[in-house]
């Protein structure tokens, strides 16, 4: 394969079209090749600019480039690549209101504040791929590491959307008596900002994300987003993640429809739906026997931008109240895999109420309570010591 051809080709199309144009993705049906075309980039794109635009993830071996010359690549090069859209992700959250609490009603509904007296979530390091966090925020501050921002390399992930932040509060805000309290008080939050102010993203920015995470050694993944169709790079990437036994927990979506959307639909995802404060499935929650437990998502309070809170609701939401619960239970348990920790999930989860005309076993999973997820995973640990 001629790589000097590759980026030459692909060089030409890129000076010839609109900057900001959508992107994709490249990987090559053969490991060598992807070397040698890394090697070759690495040499060129100190004297050609152009070649600055692509960015590339070694963990699935892939190259991000502008979607004006991926055409006639693949055109040229059809027996070496694979090439797929870099799609739109969004967040799944709907319109904030102004709130604000020391102990937000789902915090209590999981029963972290019980649980604490076991776990506050210590250690524990989590990925919280968002539009970033609020590192102003008083309850957030001793919450907060630098993390990542893929947007806008060299800067810290500051948050210009809110969702971010939210999600951060609930998981980990730490305001004591006077501020909020999250699921997990004592875990260390890392924010990867791939998400632009609009709350949007492309597959590869979460691609980078979860590359980062791994790299870093990052425990859990919070993923409260989503997409309709399948992408085989960003499946590609929760397989590694999970393989290096990182779990990534991801929220179903808004549609209030069976099914869901991706990533939360893999099955080396942990797949979250909504609850309203009535304990049932809230009606904008997807659901279905894939996911495999509920958290709080209606009218949930947090943190917010400007030092404020906000209520909001989604599945977002709910995604952020389990990865709280996991957190308590991995600072205990540090050597759980994540399908150790999917079947402990599922296993300590309490029945949902049922809406007229629902079946159970339609739903899927149960309630995330953090008591009850501790409690068995305290008992697995003392079997496996008694086995040894």
């Amino acid at each position: 394969m001629d790589y000097y051809r590759f980026w030459q080709i692909l060089l030409d199309e890129i000076s010839a079209a609109p900057k900001n144009a959508d992107r994709r993705i490249v990987t090559f049906k053969d490991a060598r090749q992807y070397a040698g075309a890394l090697s070759e980039w690495k040499s060129l794109k100190a004297k050609k600019p152009g070649l600055r635009q692509v960015q590339m993830s070694p963990l699935i071996r892939a190259f991000f480039v502008p979607a004006a010359g991926a055409g006639k690549l693949l055109h040229t090069f059809e027996d070496a690549l694979c090439i797929e859209e870099d799609a739109r992700i969004q967040v799944h959250a709907v319109a904030p209101e102004k709130s604000g609490t020391l102990m937000p009603w789902g915090v209590k509904a999981i029963h972290a504040p019980q649980a604490w007296s076991r776990s506050t979530g210590v250690h524990v390091k989590i990925g919280v791929i968002d539009t970033g966090a609020d590192y102003r925020h008083p309850d957030l501050k001793h919450s907060l590491a630098s993390g990542v921002n893929l947007l806008y390399r060299g800067m810290l992930p500051f948050d210009d959307n809110g969702h971010g932040t939210h999600i951060a509060g609930t998981l980990a805000a730490a305001g004591g008596t006077r501020g909020m309290m999250g699921v997990a008080p004592r875990a260390l939050l890392y924010p990867v900002k791939a998400f632009d102010h609009n709350g949007s993203a492309y597959v590869s920015d979460i691609v980078l994300g979860i590359d980062w995470c791994v790299q870093n050694k990052i425990d859990i993944i919070n993923m409260s987003f989503g997409m309709k169709t399948r992408s085989k790079a960003l499946h590609d990437v929760v397989i590694k993640a999970y393989r290096a036994g990182i779990a990534i927990i991801a929220s179903s979506g808004n549609d209030g429809k069976r099914g869901g959307d991706y990533p939360a639909r893999y099955p080396e995802t942990i797949a979250v739906g909504a609850l309203d404060r009535r304990h049932r499935v809230a009606a904008f929650s997807n659901r279905g026997p894939y996911i495999d437990v509920y958290g709080p998502g209606e009218s949930v309070p947090s943190c917010w931008l400007k030092e404020g809170y906000k209520e909001m609701s989604g599945t977002s939401m709910a995604t952020s109240h389990v990865t709280g619960a996991a957190a308590l239970l991995l600072a205990l348990r540090p050597g759980l895999s994540p399908r150790e920790l999917k079947l402990l999930l599922r296993r300590t989860a309490s029945p949902v109420r049922l809406r007229k005309g629902q079946r159970r076993a339609a739903l899927g999973g149960g309630a995330a309570d953090a008591l009850r997820l501790l409690r068995a995973g305290a008992r697995a640990k003392r079997a496996t010591a008694a086995k040894a």
